[in-house]
């Protein structure tokens, strides 16, 4: 595989990692009555939002595409396991639990991209910006367990 092919797929994967975040933060939004939960939810959706921007103002320098997102079926998916794992219980306890989970994933993902690439320095730079934002959203998220 060569480089420039390298930081392409590891920008998608990174640009879906934000937009399945971006996505389960807006599905649950909606839920929450409280108003802590509901702050530090909006300031992990702008980190989303913001690390998304900073994909496609560095995605040019790889490819004359677009970052990939998450497609409508993970989309469609994704709504319908929050709105099914809500159903009888949407407390902060339960939607931070469901968020966790989902925020878990990305670490992981995150870590692989880390480990298992040769990546440049900006692309790398990105990668690990994801996976300390995921970390301290976890820390977050945990209070309202």
């Amino acid at each position: 595989m060569n480089e420039e092919k390298i930081e392409v797929n590891v920008l998608d994967e990174l640009n879906k990692g934000a937009c399945m975040g971006r996505d389960a933060i807006h599905y649950v939004l909606d839920k929450v009555k409280d108003d802590s939960l509901k702050e530090e939810l909006d300031k992990q959706y702008n980190n989303y939002k913001s690390l998304s921007d900073k994909i496609c103002e560095l995605y040019p320098e790889y490819s004359t595409g677009e970052p990939h997102e998450t497609n409508a079926m993970n989309k469609a998916m994704t709504w319908y396991s929050v709105e099914m794992k809500t159903l009888m219980d949407d407390s902060n306890s339960k939607i931070a639990e469901l968020l966790l989970q989902g925020t878990n994933m990305g670490i992981i993902e995150g870590r692989k991209l880390l480990n298992n690439n040769d990546t440049d320095e900006q692309v790398n730079k990105l990668v690990q910006e994801f996976v300390d934002m995921q970390e301290e959203a976890v820390e977050k998220l945990k209070r309202f367990l």
